[in-house]
């Protein structure tokens, strides 16, 4: 599936920025759904994660209570609600999608089939 990121952007501590990621195929709903970010030179960092129907959703320590992820099935759309954003928070943010069923570790890279080309995000201070 192809995945479309963007909404991204410049944005002052403390301000908010709403992602979006468009798959390209109505199967996206049975997908789970992931978010990560790649700040430079660290590795790629799971942000938070959906189930395909939205039911269940789990966050990284560091953005819990700040982010919130969703999805709209019928627009094939992911997003990425990020409140009181941190200049710490600054990075390239990726959407991705686990084609499979059986992934015990959707905080990992390697439990994603599909990646989006990414979106920036600067936090000034």
């Amino acid at each position: 599936v192809l995945l479309q990121a963007s909404g991204g952007g410049l944005v002052q501590a403390g301000g908010s920025l709403r992602l979006s990621c468009v798959a390209s195929k109505r199967t996206f709903s049975r997908y789970f759904m992931g978010w990560f970010r790649q700040a430079p030179g660290k590795e790629r960092e799971f942000v938070a994660g959906i189930s395909w129907s939205g039911a269940n959703t789990n966050y990284a320590e560091s953005v819990e209570g700040r982010f919130t992820i969703s999805r709209d099935n019928a627009k094939n759309t992911v997003f990425l609600q990020m409140n009181s954003l941190k200049p710490e928070d600054t990075a390239v943010y990726y959407c991705a999608a686990d084609r499979s069923a059986g992934s015990v570790d959707r905080t990992s890279t390697s439990a994603y089939d599909d990646w989006g080309q990414g979106t920036q995000v600067t936090v000034s201070s």
